[in-house]
């Protein structure tokens, strides 16, 4: 029988809140320390988890994909967010960067290749970070897919997914001059960057707000709003990230270089009314990966909590665990 017949039940057969075996502050140099923490069975099979944002941090909610009795699971906070210090720094915090403090948490917990899961910018840097050290990953688990590119900034900054939410996008947009909304990313920029505390969380709360609006497919475009430093972490994080192309050597790169990969397996979850990160992406990424396995989740978005999502994730991880057993 089925495990997950229905999916709007799909949060019972997530599994149960289980505590860390180990946490600890990494030094990965350039003056930040990062949070990382292992949870499930020390000697099961290593996954390390990439949270999205940039910026949005790691939370124990995350932890309950994955089977602890199989699998040994490792969470980071990335730089400048969550745990890690200096908050909401992006001195030295780049792409390159993460992907160097990934390899530097793999070496001091001895795991010599592992799984990757991540979702939203967290499977940009999965998929970045594979085709750098694809020697090291057994497997690749990917949620609504963002490729970093120019498009799709285009998409969600420029009034693609506002004409969806007009008044929502109205919110957002109507906070900068007229003559500055032609490029809200750039706009945004300024304040988040202006060295005024107050000024920086009042467009933090606006930048997130926007996204968190268009997360869950049961959205009536309202958010409350977040706590400020998060806030302010969150929005400056993913603006540094999405103001320099997220530090990629040209649009399109991992696209062009998913020749690098085509061996190491992979299951992409993408929702089909995905707001944030249209499913267009998916499918491209899909058609270049042949060792991949696409799942469109109808009635679903973009958030890592909409039932069908989970559903899917835990149904992925719970077959992969099946087959390690066998």
């Amino acid at each position: 029988m089925d495990k997950y017949p229905d999916q709007k039940r799909a949060v019972q057969y997530l599994y149960p809140p289980v505590d860390p075996f180990d946490q600890r502050m990494v030094d990965v140099g350039q003056g930040h320390r990062i949070y990382v923490e292992q949870c499930g069975n020390p000697d099961g099979v290593p996954v390390i988890v990439l949270h999205g944002g940039p910026g949005g941090g790691c939370s124990p909610a995350m932890r309950r994909y994955f089977d602890p009795r199989v699998y040994r699971v490792v969470l980071f906070d990335q730089r400048g967010c969550g745990r890690s210090r200096p908050h909401a720094s992006v001195e030295d915090n780049t792409t390159w960067h993460l992907v160097a403090d990934i390899e530097v948490i793999r070496r001091q917990l001895g795991i010599d290749s592992w799984m990757v899961f991540g979702g939203s910018w967290g499977a940009t840097l999965a998929l970045v970070y594979a085709q750098t050290h694809p020697e090291r990953v057994r497997h690749l688990i990917l949620r609504g897919v963002f490729l970093m590119t120019q498009s799709e900034l285009d998409w969600f900054y420029g009034g693609g997914a506002g004409k969806f939410w007009p008044e929502t996008w109205s919110n957002f947009a109507s906070l900068v001059p007229p003559n500055e909304r032609d490029d809200l990313i750039r706009a945004y920029n300024k304040r988040l960057f202006s060295g005024d505390l107050a000024e920086e969380i009042k467009f933090g709360r606006a930048w997130s707000a926007w996204e968190n609006a268009l997360a869950s497919i049961h959205s009536n475009g309202s958010t409350g709003d977040s706590p400020g430093e998060y806030a302010r972490a969150f929005a400056r994080l993913e603006n540094h990230y999405f103001i320099n192309g997220g530090f990629l050597e040209f649009d399109g790169q991992i696209l062009a270089n998913m020749g690098r990969i085509s061996h190491i397996p992979g299951i992409i979850v993408q929702g089909r009314y995905d707001m944030i990160c249209p499913p267009t992406s998916a499918w491209k990424l899909s058609e270049l990966w042949p060792m991949s396995e696409l799942k469109m989740v109808r009635g679903a978005g973009h958030a890592l909590s909409e039932p069908g999502i989970s559903a899917e994730l835990v149904r992925a991880m719970d077959r992969i665990a099946d087959r390690l057993r066998k």
